[in-house]
């Protein structure tokens, strides 16, 4: 049974070896290969929780399998996306039309991928060695909550953004520019310590389970049948709600600033 959820952390790692050697086949002419990549990089998100919830449910978590896990998180949504990123965004656009303003935007599209993939491997050190961590916006009393977007989320920000567009890479070098934006604030939300839903009270031995499972199937389907609009809709909006619980915390603390002073 030990081995069990050790074997799904390597389907993880599989996944994004491939979703490796995809990318490095990917251009403008063959797109398939980059959609290829990030729907691997989207099992391996599946993989990932099915691998932590079976070591629960079996009761057979282990140092090895959390420091398996935590290799496995930086080469597949680390080290996989971010080469990613930079291949479809920025490497595949054509250098006809701005010559210049392509080779400035290649040279900064280098910097900001690592510096996506160093914050990654920040997030999962971080999340190694912390003890009950607590958000700097804190939510409900009892609720627990990721400090900072997991690293899983941040990958699946970029697989779902590709794989929306069919694996066909951007085109114009300003457009990549917005791209590295985005893969520049996705970095900063992994090393934020703002609060992200984590979904830990979710449990299948609840009383009424039937509920669940049949909302779980329903979304399984649902992502089957419109994969491009659905992920895309699920990883920006998981990135949005981090986004608006933080504003909101903030609104909340300024107006009871305002009111503790009034009285």
């Amino acid at each position: 049974m030990y081995v069990l959820p050790s074997l799904f952390t390597a389907g993880n790692i599989a996944a994004g070896y491939y979703a490796i050697t995809q990318s490095i086949q990917g251009s403008a002419a063959a797109p398939e290969f980059f959609d290829r990549a990030a729907l691997a990089i989207g099992f391996a998100v599946l993989f990932d929780g099915v691998d932590g919830m079976i070591a629960r449910l079996t009761n057979t978590a282990s140092d090895f399998g959390k420091e398996l896990d935590s290799l496995a998180d930086v080469i597949t949504f680390g080290v996989a996306p971010s080469l990613l990123a930079y291949l479809w965004g920025v490497r595949a656009v054509p250098v006809a039309g701005y010559p210049h303003l392509h080779d400035r935007v290649a040279h900064l599209g280098i910097f900001v991928c690592f510096l996506f993939l160093i914050c990654g491997a920040s997030r999962l050190a971080r999340f190694n060695i912390s003890v009950n961590p607590q958000p700097r916006n804190p939510g409900r009393p009892g609720k627990k909550y990721f400090v900072g977007m997991p690293i899983p989320a941040g990958a699946g920000v970029v697989a779902s953004v590709i794989h929306f567009e069919n694996g066909s890479p951007i085109d114009d070098p300003r457009l990549s520019v917005v791209w590295l934006c985005l893969i520049l604030f996705t970095g900063f939300l992994m090393v934020s310590t703002w609060r992200f839903w984590s979904g830990k009270e979710i449990s299948l031995g609840q009383r009424h389970p039937f509920q669940l499972v049949a909302l779980i199937v329903a979304i399984g389907a649902v992502i089957a049948l419109y994969s491009e609009y659905a992920l895309i809709v699920v990883a920006l909006g998981y990135l949005v709600s981090g986004v608006l619980a933080r504003l909101a915390y903030s609104w909340g603390q300024k107006k009871r600033r305002q009111t503790s002073a009034t009285n």
